[in-house]
């Protein structure tokens, strides 16, 4: 079958896919997006966008209808899961999106999608194709060659894989590792927010935190509905079994929590489980005219709400600093450099946050009393994240809390920091 020739080539049409393609669009560049789903969708409930995330939508065109949708809540709290006390709380009022110059917003996955869907629709430079499962890639140089399943034929003079966790186009750059499993599974789900009681804390984000588990709560869909995520450690895991995360262990370990807590478990949908998986710092993203993206390039646990925010903020500098490069291999280099040290951080830093939020015993205990003593409206220690632009970088300080971010995580296992 003769190739189909196009300027850039996108491998993945989820949130991270389209984003990339929206981004070089409105840099004048022509896109076609291949998907392997009969359709475009996006799978999952809830979704947090801190003001790093924000900023990006902004730069793509689509900050106000995605607003639309969103809803910008009150406070972030976090809870003890087992006595029900408050451990600390970030408003994210008016001095919150002074300080970063946009808000913190929670709106449903599936919405986000949409708007960036109908953003690429109308833009003639872009075209999207669905049914088109990637089997073969081969780096030609100053050009990339794809063959799907079906035997249809792409040559790109850029190939981005926006592909995922399981990403195809990652593993045909090299990568043979699997990715890390980290024995934590995730139920999720959505319900008409009239279900809710106040005590669920309808104008917050609420977070709590437990011994190897956590509940996650906040509105969707203009406050329409409820989000709900309850994450645990499994006690059946086992690497060569699927038949582990049960919900029997859900409710087992949900029972010896707070009340609000384990009440919780009644609205929460069952019929599915998301296994909780992570892969340790990338060292090199692009091949020739081959660059990852997102999950891709840098799937993180979700500790840190930082995964989709990351995608939209790799969007946003790949274009930009493409627009800036005088030939597209130092657009490539320029765009790998500002944004390799800084996810990978962010993937560190969400192992480490999430050791601290599923503490146990007199860990727990300093931790509550550490984070007691905050102060609220202190958000120095967010400045890193939230204030983030991916377009002027601060390389030098990412590179060095990436190092003592890997020195910690080694310290604490006696070794690698993603063992197995």
């Amino acid at each position: 079958m003769e190739a189909k020739q196009t300027p850039v080539l996108v491998v993945g049409g989820g949130i991270g896919g389209l984003a990339v393609a929206r981004a070089l669009a409105l840099k004048g560049r022509a896109v076609h997006v291949i998907e392997r789903a009969p359709t475009f969708g996006e799978l999952g409930a809830g979704l947090q966008l801190a003001p790093n995330a924000m900023r990006s939508l902004h730069r793509l065109g689509v900050l106000e209808a995605v607003s639309r949708d969103a809803v910008f809540p009150r406070q972030l709290l976090m809870m003890d899961a087992v006595s029900g006390e408050r451990i600390t709380a970030v408003p994210v009022g008016t001095a919150f999106r002074e300080r970063y110059g946009y808000p913190y917003a929670v709106m449903h996955r599936s919405d986000l999608h949409a708007h960036l869907l109908q953003a690429c629709r109308n833009d003639p430079s872009i075209t999207l194709e669905n049914g088109r499962t990637v089997v073969e890639i081969t780096d030609r140089g100053d050009r990339a060659h794809a063959v799907c399943a079906d035997g249809s034929v792409y040559d790109a003079g850029l190939l981005v894989g926006a592909d995922g966790l399981h990403s195809k186009v990652r593993h045909m750059l090299g990568d043979d590792t699997q990715p890390v499993c980290q024995q934590y599974v995730a139920f999720r789900g959505t319900v008409p927010t009239e279900r809710m009681t106040e005590a669920a804390g309808l104008d917050s984000m609420v977070g709590w935190a437990g011994p190897e588990m956590h509940l996650i709560q906040y509105p969707v869909r203009r406050g329409d509905l409820f989000n709900q995520v309850a994450v645990f450690r499994s006690p059946g895991y086992r690497a060569d079994s699927d038949d582990w995360g049960t919900v029997e262990e859900l409710e087992a370990k949900f029972s010896g929590m707070h009340p609000l807590v384990s009440a919780s478990l009644e609205t929460i949908g069952k019929d599915r489980r998301w296994a909780m998986y992570d892969r340790p710092p990338l060292d090199n993203w692009v091949r020739g005219r081959i660059v990852l993206v997102g999950d891709a390039a840098h799937p993180m646990l979700q500790y840190l709400a930082q995964g989709a925010c990351q995608a939209l903020e790799d969007a946003v500098c790949l274009a930009g600093m493409l627009d800036r490069s005088s030939s597209m291999e130092d657009g490539l280099a320029r765009f790998q450099a500002a944004r390799r040290a800084h996810t990978a951080r962010v993937q560190l830093t969400a192992r480490f946050f999430g050791e601290i939020a599923h503490a146990d015993g007199l860990a727990a205990m300093f931790r509550n009393a550490a984070f007691q003593r905050r102060d609220p409206d202190d958000c120095r220690h967010f400045d890193w994240l939230y204030g983030h632009d991916p377009l002027e970088p601060n390389a030098a300080d990412d590179l060095g809390c990436v190092s003592w971010l890997k020195q910690f995580a080694a310290n604490a296992t006696g070794g690698s920091p993603y063992p197995g």
